[in-house]
């Protein structure tokens, strides 16, 4: 991949990650010990953080995935498509949205929207990143890994044009203006 730009800093180690992953299972597993939560993860991003969390909890859930095409300008709204449905009935059950990361909260905002029309019993929101410094709407986040500045990442599953996911660490990529702009958060 000869157009991809380089790899700046380390964010946050592979060990870190799994120090923070663990917490968050333990966090999780406490929450839900009364339920059998449904863990909906939203494709690709997410799903790394996914697997290793739910090695981390202790307690019975179930799995499902979603998929979505959203897109914007990072400053009006968001135009989303879901491309792959739940399979799982979520209806009166406990939901925890998995997520990679939340910008601005519109994708966000969208998701819990969608998912409340299956009408589960309760939707919380577990993310690896936040970015709470550009939040235009605000989306309640119950767990969250770690808050990170205004810079794009790739590793631990992130990526740069479907390369560096399998990157152990989170890395900052270091992005020219041009670059930038193609990349606005959603």
């Amino acid at each position: 991949m000869t157009d991809a730009p380089s790899l700046g800093p380390q964010l946050y180690s592979r060990e870190q990650i799994e120090a923070r992953v663990a917490v968050l299972g333990r966090e999780v597993s406490e929450y839900y010990e009364d339920s059998i939560p449904v863990l909906i993860t939203v494709l690709k991003g997410a799903t790394v953080f996914a697997a290793d969390l739910v090695r981390r909890m202790s307690i019975p859930h179930e799995m499902d995935f979603l998929a979505l095409s959203a897109y914007g300008d990072g400053t009006t709204g968001v135009q989303a498509q879901i491309l792959k449905d739940l399979q799982i009935p979520v209806q009166g059950r406990d939901v925890l949205l998995v997520e990679d990361v939340i910008d601005t909260g519109l994708t966000l905002r969208f998701l819990i929207k969608y998912l409340e029309t299956h009408e589960p019993a309760s939707i919380e929101v577990c993310t690896l990143l936040d970015r709470p410094h550009r939040r235009l709407v605000d989306e309640r986040v119950r767990f969250r890994g770690f808050t990170v500045p205004d810079k794009f990442y790739v590793g631990y599953g992130f990526d740069y044009r479907q390369a560096y996911r399998n990157l152990p660490a989170l890395h900052e990529l270091e992005l020219d203006d041009t670059t930038r702009e193609l990349l606005l958060p959603v």
